[in-house]
C-alpha cells in the first residue's frame, strides 16, 4: 500500500531543490527529476479526482481499491510567495456555490483545514482585535480615508462587540470593493510616507515582500486587518468555515475535508469572488494567540490534532531510536501515513511490513489500523517522526 503523491506546480511554490515538496517527491520516486526553475507547491496524498495518489506497486489510482471515498485530503505545501486572501465555505454555502457556479466551485463540500508547520511558516489568519485595527488605521491616514474616514473607523472602538463587528464588516467590505485607482494611490502613499508606521507594527518586511510580488493588489492592504502569525515547526492553525486566511511563506503539512472549494478576493490572478467572501466572513476580532491550534498529548510519543469536524484528524508520532517497539491502535478507518524523519520498520495487522524513511507514504486500510507496530533501529540517531491523517474517530493502545 505504498503511495506516490500527486505534485502540483502552482506558481507560488518554492522552486527546484529548495522545495520540500520536490525533495519528498524525489526521495519517494527515484525517476523523479527536480527541475531547478519549476515551482513545486503541493504534494497531494489521497483519492481526490484533481490529484489522486497512485499505488507504487501497480500504478493504479488509490481510489480503485477503496470501498468508499476518503473523507479527507492530506498535503505537503512549500510556499515561496503569498497564496490568495481566501476563505472556505461551510456546507450550506458550498452547495449553493456549486449549484450556481460549478465551473468555479467544483464540489458541494465544505473545506475546513488544519496546517502544521514543518519549517518556519508565516500566515495571515483571522481579523486582528478591533482596537488594534483602529490604531493601525489612525497611523495610516490614506488607509483610513479609503475605508470611510473617521466616522467609519470610529465604529471599531465601540464597547459593544457586536457593533464593532458590524463596523469591521463595513470597513473591510469598503476596502475590498474600492476602485483600483484609489487602492493604488493608497498603497503608493503608504510605501512612500509611512515606512516608520509599518516598522512600528512589524509589517515593513512582509509589506515590502508582498508588494513586490503583487504590486497594486488590494490584498496587500489586508495586512492591516489580519493577524500575522509566525509559526515554528510543530505549531498548528485550524481554519474552519468562513475564517479568512492566506499562507505567506514556509513549509507545512495540511489536512482538510475532501474538497477543493476556495473563495478568493486578493493576491491572486485567479477569479475573485469579493461579494461572496465579504458576505460570509467571520468578523470576530481576536488576538493571534487564539489562532494557534493546540494538540492533545496522549503519551510521550503521541500528539493528536483533532479539529471540531468529523472529516479528519492528524496524529503525530515521534519515537526515539532507543525505543525498540511501539504499538499504535486506530479505529478501523482508512488512514494515510507520511514519514518526515528517521527510519523504522512498520508492521500492520495481517503481517504486512514496510520500511519507513523520509518521504515514505503509506495507505493504511481499515482492517490493518487496529494493530500498528513501529520497530526502531537502535543504531539510529534520529527520532522517527510520522504524521497520520485519518477520520476523526480514534483510540490508542497505550
Amino acid at each position: 500500500m505504498e503511495l506516490e503523491g500527486d505534485i502540483k506546480t502552482y506558481e507560488w511554490g518554492r522552486c527546484g531543490s529548495e522545495s520540500v515538496v520536490a525533495e519528498l517527491a524525489a526521495i519517494n520516486n527515484k525517476d523523479f527529476v527536480i527541475e531547478p526553475l519549476t515551482p513545486y507547491a503541493e504534494l497531494w496524498m489521497g483519492d481526490h479526482e484533481s490529484g489522486p495518489s497512485v499505488l507504487k506497486a501497480t500504478g493504479d489510482h488509490l481510489g480503485t481499491i477503496l470501498t468508499k471515498p476518503l473523507s479527507f485530503l492530506f498535503k505537503v505545501l512549500s510556499v515561496k510567495k503569498a497564496l490568495s486572501i481566501q476563505v472556505h465555505p461551510n456546507k450550506e454555502l458550498a452547495v449553493r456555490l456549486h449549484r450556481r457556479h460549478p465551473d468555479i466551485y467544483k464540489d458541494d463540500n465544505h473545506k475546513p483545514e488544519l496546517a502544521i508547520a514543518i519549517t518556519d511558516f508565516t500566515a495571515l489568519c483571522g481579523f486582528r482585535p478591533y482596537e488594534e485595527i483602529y490604531a493601525i488605521c489612525q497611523g495610516l491616514p490614506p488607509l483610513k480615508l479609503l475605508i470611510g474616514g473617521d466616522e467609519q473607523v470610529e465604529t471599531l472602538q465601540n464597547a459593544d462587540k457586536e457593533a464593532a463587528k458590524k463596523g469591521l464588516r463595513k470597513c473591510f467590505t469598503k476596502l475590498m470593493t474600492s476602485e483600483q485607482e484609489a487602492i493604488s494611490a493608497c498603497l503608493d502613499e503608504i510605501s512612500t510616507n509611512y515606512v516608520d508606521v509599518l516598522k512600528s507594527h512589524k509589517l515593513f518586511d512582509v509589506f515590502t515582500t508582498v508588494q513586490n510580488d503583487f504590486p497594486g493588489d488590494v490584498g496587500l492592504l489586508s495586512l492591516f486587518f489580519l493577524n500575522l502569525l509566525h509559526l515554528k515547526p510543530g505549531d498548528a492553525i485550524y481554519l474552519g468555515a468562513n475564517e479568512i486566511h492566506a499562507y505567506l511563506s514556509g513549509d507545512c503539512i495540511e489536512a482538510m475535508a475532501r474538497s477543493d472549494n476556495v473563495i478568493r478576493a486578493g493576491l491572486t490572478p485567479k477569479f475573485k469572488d469579493v461579494s461572496e467572501l465579504t458576505a460570509c466572513l467571520n468578523y470576530d476580532g481576536l488576538p493571534p494567540s487564539e489562532k494557534f491550534f493546540m494538540p492533545r498529548r496522549i503519551n510521550e510519543y503521541i500528539e493528536v490534532f483533532a479539529p471540531p469536524v468529523d472529516d479528519f484528524a492528524i496524529i503525530k508520532v515521534r519515537i526515539p531510536p532507543q525505543t525498540r517497539k511501539y504499538e499504535l491502535a486506530l479505529k478501523p478507518h482508512s488512514s494515510i501515513l507520511l514519514t518526515l524523519h528517521g527510519k523504522s520498520l512498520m508492521r500492520l495487522s495481517g503481517h504486512a511490513e514496510f520500511e519507513l524513511s523520509r518521504g515514505t507514504i503509506i495507505y493504511i486500510p481499515p482492517d490493518n489500523a487496529p494493530e500498528i507496530e513501529f520497530l526502531s533501529d537502535v543504531c539510529g540517531t534520529e527520532d522517527l517522526v510520522v504524521y497520520i491523517t485519518t477520520f476523526n474517530c480514534y483510540r490508542y493502545k497505550l
